[in-house]
């Protein structure tokens, strides 16, 4: 894995010798340099490790996901400030299931740092009110609760998010 600054640099580096090889009349080697330097422009922004933990989760592989995002050793140096927050949103979902106090702790750093996808963020925020509702504290979740149903825009935590308010309830 490359430093965010590193990648920058290859791809200008590329982008240099492109041009270089256009004015020596090598068309096909500058378009092809081109095209390459792309592949680092885009890891910028999307995190290589980040879309392995994501393939990783899809196949409900929580191990292999905690392997790959474990491969990112200084979040704050290496990723860009949205990536940092799938980092955390990603870290998480996969505490969330042993120690609730550090997945809040993930939760809530992910929504500070912002995450791209309003149905991420929706996520992020009913998982918190579901870890404040655990922790008894009700008008936080509620709170939290109709953040989320404003960012689900799809509707695809429709039923959760009712039944969260049920359990809500029940309290």
């Amino acid at each position: 894995m490359f430093n965010k600054n590193i990648k920058l640099v290859l791809a200008g580096l590329i982008i240099a010798f492109a041009i270089y090889q256009f004015t020596e009349s090598n068309i096909g080697n500058g378009i092809f340099l081109i095209l390459l330097s792309t592949i680092f422009i885009f890891l910028y922004f999307k995190n290589e490790m980040i879309l392995l933990a994501f393939l990783k989760l899809r196949k409900q592989d929580m191990d292999g996901a905690k392997k790959w995002l474990d491969k990112i050793k200084n979040p704050e140096s290496a990723l860009v400030r949205k990536q940092q927050g799938y980092y955390n949103y990603l870290n998480g979902i996969m505490v969330s299931q042993t120690n609730l106090n550090l997945a809040e702790k993930f939760f809530k750093k992910a929504i500070e740092l912002g995450l791209s996808m309003d149905q991420d963020l929706a996520l992020a925020k009913l998982q918190l009110a579901g870890i404040a509702m655990t922790k008894r504290r009700k008008m936080e979740a509620n709170n939290l609760l109709t953040e989320a149903k404003k960012l689900d825009k799809h509707g695809m935590l429709k039923d959760q998010i009712k039944m969260m308010k049920e359990q809500m309830k029940r309290i």
